[in-house]
């Protein structure tokens, strides 16, 4: 039963989803629909491009490092609060300075950030109905899906159409729209993590993680971080080789973005069901199908099927390792997993975009890089399908 003296934990959940809306919407996701104006009005390289999710990735590794060990001594709220703060002035940062220094800087700092309120949110969500299992998994679906949806929905939606309407050299202003955004979500989710605060177990001696028992979801989350991130680098400038216009591509990213809101619908029934690696194995196939789908059919009902496809799958990868963690793990063992699956996931995907965007360079087409991005995610799909329950009475 829900503690009726606390918060409402519908009105926590939201909070905390704008700090996801923050940090993975904005910023991270937000760059794919922005690149093609920086690369057009800077002269970027694929691989230069592709670079700056790698400088994003890398400032995400350190930050989910930072936050399993800061989870020792810190509570997750606190961890949650500077993060979403710091994220929301980083990427108003970003749109001041062209110079790719600058932007290799915040991007990184960007990651690191985002990290932290990434890391923890999942955490924080998970005690809000600790007793209610398929709302709890409800819970968790929503936070990673309509959190980050909402801003591919709100950017996918605004910012094509105005960067082809200014020019691609309006590119600083996407940033600085996106930073104000940002900045506007910040109070409700630090009211989130102030409230949340009341809700959390109270902090035990930490049990070691059945690390070995857990080698197949891992290794799926992983092959996650290595294949989905081409997708939403490239996309848009896989549709600018197709010689897509801005209404094509700001529709083509509603999809996506409604898509992933609408997908805590579909997928809470699977994460209450399952306590082994299938709920990963499954989100993995359809992120992959939505991965190869532009390249296999290069038109407006094959980008159509790939965006609701990809949408309604990607953000239920960190759902699925969370449950997982939920279903499998000891209250106190939930912070440190679910960290630790951050940092197996942000070192994965260093590599993606900057091996894409090079594969992309080489071959001619960012749809060869789009179609390696595919098969490496149906490797991580037959992996994570290994993973047993750990314990009988998950």
């Amino acid at each position: 039963m829900t503690n009726t003296k606390g918060p409402n934990p519908w009105l926590v959940l939201l909070g905390l989803a704008l700090g996801v809306l923050v940090t993975n919407g904005f910023g991270r996701f937000a760059y794919g629909l922005i690149l093609p104006a920086m690369r057009s009005d800077l002269g970027w390289s694929y691989a230069q491009a592709g670079w700056l999710n790698t400088a994003n990735a890398l400032g995400y590794i350190l930050g989910a490092v930072g936050t399993m060990l800061a989870l020792r001594r810190r509570a997750p709220n606190g961890l949650f609060a500077w993060g979403l703060v710091v994220t929301a002035l980083s990427i108003l940062a970003t749109g001041l300075v062209p110079a790719l220094w600058w932007q290799s800087l915040w991007r990184f700092i960007t990651g690191l950030a985002g990290a932290l309120s990434f890391s923890t949110a999942g955490a924080l969500a998970a005690r809000l109905w600790s007793d209610n299992p398929r709302r709890n998994a409800l819970g968790i679906a929503i936070l990673f899906g309509s959190g980050g949806g909402s801003a591919i929905v709100l950017c996918g939606a605004t910012l094509p159409p105005m960067l082809a309407h200014w020019g691609p050299q309006s590119w600083p202003w996407a940033w600085v729209i996106v930073g104000t955004l940002s900045l506007i979500c910040v109070p409700m989710g630090l009211w989130a993590a102030r409230a949340a605060h009341a809700a959390e177990a109270r902090q035990t001696r930490v049990s070691p993680l059945p690390l070995r028992r857990m080698a197949a979801e891992f290794a799926g989350y992983a092959g996650f971080g290595l294949g989905y991130i081409v997708y939403l680098t490239f996309l848009s400038a896989w549709m600018r080789e197709q010689q897509a216009g801005p209404v094509q591509v700001a529709l083509i990213w509603v999809l996506v973005g409604s898509a992933i809101t609408l997908s805590p619908l579909l997928w809470r029934g699977v994460f209450a069901r399952h306590a082994s690696g299938r709920p990963l194995a499954m989100v993995l196939t359809g992120i992959a199908i939505g991965s190869a789908l532009p390249v296999l059919w290069p038109s407006v009902p094959g980008l159509a099927l790939s965006a609701l496809v990809f949408g309604s799958c990607v953000f239920m990868a960190p759902s699925a390792v969370t449950n997982f963690a939920r279903k499998n793990l000891p209250p106190d063992g939930w912070g440190p997993a679910i960290s630790l699956f951050t940092v197996v996931f942000a070192v994965a995907q260093t590599v993606g975009p900057y091996a894409a965007g090079w594969l992309g360079d080489r071959s001619g087409s960012i749809g060869t890089a789009l179609l390696a991005a595919a098969g490496i995610l149906l490797v991580g799909a037959a992996i994570a399908l290994l993973q047993k329950p750990l314990n009988d009475a998950a």
